[in-house]
């Protein structure tokens, strides 16, 4: 009987994320004034089905926004949890805050909500949040750098960190709009820049996908 139980509630739980993903995509597509029906397609699923897992669309399309907003920070926290170099932590966090490329759904989908929030007090509310949430992310690397040695900033950490999130903001939208020379390596070379400016530490150029660990206590080594 256990087994039964948390067979059925991994199963629901599984459905449910099945239907975030899906109206993801159907917002993605549609935008924000997504339809019942355009999620339930994305789904593969009747509107009847949809609404019997989520009974208000609403509640659907916030839960869906709120997850997909995940990866641009607590996915990035995770990202540099076990790196102990304050540079390399820094480069690390604006390489993960930019699209991967012009066909990146979950910016889209955080484009479409920033047209929003104008007129919805809710997606307003989602992305504030996520302003402020990734700031202090910024601000506690900084902080650290700082304790420890490692950056000498130039500035109220609070007020770099600031710049480096609306530096992703914007830097995003030109990706998202295929400006013909900023693609995501030059931006975050160009949001590298300021942090080396912001913190008097010569910054890795580093590519998430291929880990340098070490590498900018190694450079910090160097200047010494």
């Amino acid at each position: 009987m256990a087994k039964t139980k948390q067979g059925g509630a991994r199963s629901r739980a599984t459905r449910r994320a099945d239907l975030l993903a899906a109206a993801q995509r159907a917002m993605a597509v549609h935008g924000t004034q997504v339809r019942l029906n355009q999620v339930a397609e994305q789904a593969g699923l009747t509107s009847g089905a949809v609404l019997y897992h989520f009974p208000d669309l609403q509640d659907l399309l916030i839960e869906a926004n709120r997850a997909g907003m995940e990866r641009f920070y607590d996915a990035r926290l995770r990202a540099i949890e076990g790196i102990s170099d304050p540079a390399e932590r820094l480069a690390v966090t604006i390489h993960s805050g930019l699209p991967t490329s012009r066909s990146d759904e979950e910016v889209r989908l955080l484009c479409a909500l920033g047209g929003e929030a104008a007129r919805n007090p809710v997606y307003a509310i989602l992305l504030t949040s996520l302003f402020d949430r990734q700031v202090t992310m910024y601000q506690q690397i900084l902080e650290a750098g700082h304790t420890a040695g490692t950056f000498r900033l130039i500035g109220d950490p609070l007020a770099i960190a600031r710049n480096l999130v609306a530096l992703e903001d914007a830097y995003g939208y030109r990706i998202m709009a295929g400006h013909p020379i900023l693609d995501p390596a030059s931006c975050a070379e160009l949001i590298l820049d300021y942090a080396r400016m912001a913190t008097h530490h010569e910054l890795p150029f580093h590519n998430p996908a291929t880990p340098s660990k070490g590498n900018g206590a190694r450079q910090q080594s160097e200047e010494r």
